[in-house]
């Protein structure tokens, strides 16, 4: 009985990690209201998006050793969002302004740096983190300049929660950066690295957990 009830929980860990890495990431297409920050906000956004893509995904990928699961959490997260998403369409949000981050591309890579690694798990550290924080940010700013005329939707339809001193008012030029993309990728493939890491020792501490 103790056997079954500790591998339920591990399980039962897993859908808790797919949903709050959804959670935790279901605003992060919302650089589009922050209009005149929007590239600050894809930046930070990016790293956060690699952070909860990278952790969740190699904690499921090395739990069922299984090349593929990376992709599968990926796409669950996907579709949350998507679910999440179609609240805004149903506010009244165009449906070509809603944003649903791209992360199954960067899971695919991850799948692919374990499986052509025959599953080595440093390789998949190394390799699979460093893909995964150089592809998010591209994907996604792929994903964003497929939006139609944001500037002018965000002032159309500004977002309710925002308060009236935070409601965008001039696209600012020359924050902290000079391309987005470049310093998403350029910190999410330093960052990530640590990100597959705590993935595979997060798993490792479930197993110690279960085995004890």
């Amino acid at each position: 009985v103790m056997v079954w009830l500790r591998r339920c929980t591990h399980y039962l860990f897993i859908a808790v990690v797919a949903v709050n890495s959804t959670l935790l990431t279901i605003n992060a297409g919302d650089y589009i209201f922050y209009t005149d920050w929007a590239w600050t906000s894809f930046t930070v956004f990016s790293i956060s998006q690699t952070l909860m893509l990278a952790v969740g995904a190699t904690y499921y990928l090395t739990f069922t050793g299984v090349p593929g699961t990376a992709t599968y959490y990926g796409l669950i997260m996907t579709v949350y969002t998507w679910v999440a998403k179609g609240a805004w369409f149903a506010l009244g949000y165009p449906y070509d302004f809603i944003v649903t981050p791209i992360w199954l591309p960067s899971a695919m890579l991850l799948d692919l740096a374990y499986w052509a690694t025959k599953k080595n798990k440093h390789s998949l550290i190394l390799f699979g983190g460093v893909l995964v924080g150089m592809s998010l940010p591209l994907f996604n700013m792929v994903n964003l300049i497929t939006v139609a005329d944001p500037l002018e939707t965000a002032f159309k339809y500004p977002r309710p929660t925002l308060p009236l001193y935070m409601t965008p008012i001039e696209p600012q030029v020359g924050k902290f950066y000079n391309s987005p993309v470049a310093l998403g990728a350029g910190a999410g493939a330093v960052l990530s690295v640590t990100f597959t890491a705590l993935g595979c020792k997060l798993n490792t501490w479930t197993y110690r957990w279960m085995a004890a």
